[in-house]
């Protein structure tokens, strides 16, 4: 039990982190005029998804840890991207 809290709350944390780097580089993309209405686009659509499937997952009975790797697999694949734009 206190296994599951302690990844629960690490994977929370680095969730948060990685979401801070996202979000620095995408406005570090707007300052240097890069930012587009299309990234802009992308970044709402995939919060809403994002939302339905955490809720699809609460619904269906599963975990707050499997909603957090699901986040931060999203996080990471958008850092990957924003760091080769």
């Amino acid at each position: 039990m206190l296994e599951s809290w302690i990844r629960l709350v690490t994977d929370t944390t680095l969730l948060g982190l990685e979401a801070q780097s996202v979000i620095g580089l995408r406005l570090a993309q707007i300052a240097m005029g890069q930012g587009t209405p299309a990234e802009t686009h992308l970044m709402m659509t995939e919060k809403m998804l994002a939302f339905v499937d955490a809720a699809t997952t609460v619904a269906a009975g599963g975990s707050a840890l499997g909603i957090v790797e699901d986040y931060r697999r999203r996080v990471q694949a958008n850092a990957r991207r924003l760091r080769l734009a």
